[in-house]
């Protein structure tokens, strides 16, 4: 009988792979395999992008500018096509979100995520009478910071600093 944790060819007589942990299974269909999207979305896109590129007169950094857009945009039509529409919509709202986010950190060239992490560890358990208390505490302030002026971002919140982000391409409407 063939070891299916030895024998590299296991798979070939019908013994499934290890696949790792929950979260190894995760990462690899989420973020492992996006080389070999990235390879197919080309074959798919890129012939007919590029002839139409090719066919307007524009200067080159109006072009790059365009190709990434159309890209963008294929890539984003395609998710959208694929995904039931309550699960696109919801996800369409987190996008939106970690895009103003993210707009967020570059504008004023910090890291909200690690600026909050860093406001939770803050918070000293030891001030707490039990390990459930300090739980609800650490709920609630999380929620809480996001509503609480930053210094890093002029005194504004980082609730309005986001939506500023993502108003500025219409993306609260």
């Amino acid at each position: 009988m063939t070891d299916k944790k030895t024998d590299p060819n296991a798979a070939l007589l019908g013994f499934d792979e290890d696949e790792g942990t929950e979260e190894e299974k995760i990462f690899k269909q989420l973020f492992a395999k996006n080389p070999r999207r990235v390879s197919a979305l080309h074959d798919l896109l890129f012939e007919n992008m590029a002839e139409t590129i090719e066919a307007e007169d524009i200067p080159l950094e109006a072009k790059l500018a365009l190709i990434f857009k159309m890209s963008i945009n294929s890539v984003l039509d395609i998710i959208m096509e694929c995904t039931p529409n309550d699960i696109a919509e919801e996800m369409t709202y987190s996008l939106d979100s970690y895009i103003g986010l993210a707009i967020t950190n570059k504008k004023y060239d910090v890291d909200l995520l690690r600026e909050h992490g860093k406001a939770l560890l803050s918070i000293d358990a030891n001030k707490f009478d039990s390990k459930e208390q300090y739980q609800l505490a650490l709920q609630a302030f999380e929620e809480d910071w996001w509503s609480i002026s930053q210094p890093l971002l002029n005194k504004r919140t980082p609730n309005d600093a986001i939506s500023e982000s993502i108003r500025k391409y219409g993306l609260l409407e």
